[in-house]
């Protein structure tokens, strides 16, 4: 059945649908026909009722009209008077604008893109390399999946049963770790090598100042999501509630959300969130198969009693992901994997929320990866002008950094748990 999905998603059929089929033939042949659309019958209606799901929705429509609303164009405008005058200071200014978008999109292809448009003229202006500039929003942009509130975590979380508020903290630390090596990265790669990003202009303090406005909205999004969810004000259905709204309300005042824009943003959450919602289904009816079949205890088992270092099997299923992450969207990839791998993690006594942090990086990672990275190629499609090696050319030592931040997190768990063990001290 594992074979099955893999030929079928080689033939371009909907992960959802190929785990749906396996799961179902899986059911039949081991219990027989009647049983197994019974099953799929109770998990279908029980899944689709489950209010817990509401968040994929809120969330993505949040990050859709926050894109549409000019909430990302003034987050770059204002990091840009601030570091603009420092060597590759208008790469910087666009990595941390996308790890601020990240705290209202959630999305990592949505991120690299957004900026993209807004930050790549502002480079070309200044005379920077489009390899070193395409390969920084495309590195960058994947800081959408690991800042809070994020897809990737919710769709974690709800596999795992592992709380989505534990998940969205434990996220802040090691995103504003890859933030900030990034932002060291530039700064010595145009230090050494001022063609690849030359200075900008100095702003004054006066302008330093006035810009701080510019990143009001996402400041406030995110202290109303994140500070409602720790403070136990909502829960985070709730909280994607409130969010959409205040977003909603701010892309209105910026005079930059019309009746087109809007009916585009409900649209392209539908069909996000409804390829979500299959692919849910589907692993859900896939792990039962699973279940039924005893695999994934029988593999916990046998990992356990084989007395190998246990960061020896994590560094074999993170590789797994990095090669995943070349051909895969990352909600596939932890559909198909987390009723396999996570059994095992929690047999080898990594914690939950520490995997989680890994398993996102690391697709990160894959993401951007030659041959293959779907980021690098959805910013390609962008930038036809521009060869594909070429982005990825600029890629590699952002993937470098990442690997080092990767390597960090799985030795120093403290990263990722320090924060939910303070805020949530009985998680």
């Amino acid at each position: 059945m594992i074979a099955l999905v893999v030929l079928l998603m080689f033939l371009r059929m909907p992960v959802g649908v190929t785990m749906l089929l396996a799961g179902l033939l899986g059911l039949v042949f081991i219990r027989g026909l009647p049983p197994a659309l019974s099953g799929l019958g109770i998990i279908v209606w029980r899944q689709g009722l489950n209010e817990i799901l509401i968040v994929i929705p809120l969330f993505t429509w949040m990050g859709m009209l926050a894109s549409y609303g000019g909430i990302s164009k003034d987050a770059f405008s204002s990091l840009y008077r601030w570091v603009g005058h420092l060597p590759g200071g208008l790469a910087m200014a666009c990595t941390g604008a996308c790890a601020a978008f990240g705290a209202v999109c959630g999305n990592h292809i949505a991120t690299a893109v957004t900026m993209g448009s807004v930050a790549l003229p502002e480079m070309r202006k200044y005379k920077y390399s489009d390899s070193f500039s395409l390969g920084c929003i495309a590195s960058s942009g994947n800081l959408g999946i690991m800042i809070p509130p994020s897809g990737a975590f919710i769709l974690y979380g709800f596999l795992t049963e592992t709380s989505i508020a534990s998940l969205f903290i434990a996220g802040i630390l090691p995103g504003l770790l890859i933030t900030a090596m990034f932002c060291i990265q530039i700064f010595l790669q145009c230090k050494f090598n001022p063609a690849l990003g030359p200075a900008g202009p100095k702003f004054g303090w006066k302008e330093k100042v006035k810009s701080i406005k510019g990143l009001w909205a996402i400041t406030a999004v995110f202290l109303l999501v994140m500070g409602g969810i720790y403070f136990g004000i909502f829960t985070p259905t709730e909280g994607a509630s409130c969010g959409v709204f205040v977003v909603l309300i701010i892309a209105m005042a910026n005079r930059q959300l019309n009746w087109q824009k809007f009916v585009h943003s409900l649209r392209e959450t539908m069909l996000v969130s409804a390829m979500i919602m299959l692919m849910i289904i589907g692993a859900m009816f896939f792990g039962a198969f699973t279940t039924t079949t005893q695999i994934p205890n029988a593999l916990s088992q046998t990992v356990a009693e084989l007395a190998i270092n246990r960061y020896i099997v994590m560094g074999i299923i993170l590789f797994i992901y990095l090669l995943a992450g070349f051909v895969l969207d990352i909600y596939a990839i932890l559909v198909i994997t987390l009723p396999i791998f996570f059994p095992i993690v929690k047999s080898l006594g990594f914690d939950a929320l520490h995997f989680g942090v890994m398993s996102v990086l690391t697709v990160m990672l894959g993401s951007i990866s030659p041959p293959f990275g779907i980021v690098v190629f959805a910013i390609g499609g962008m930038n036809k002008g521009v060869p594909i090696y070429t982005i990825f050319k600029g890629v590699i030592p952002f993937f470098i950094t990442m690997f080092l931040g990767l390597i960090l997190i799985l030795f120093f768990p403290e990263i990722v748990t320090l924060l939910p063990d303070y805020m949530f001290p009985y998680r």
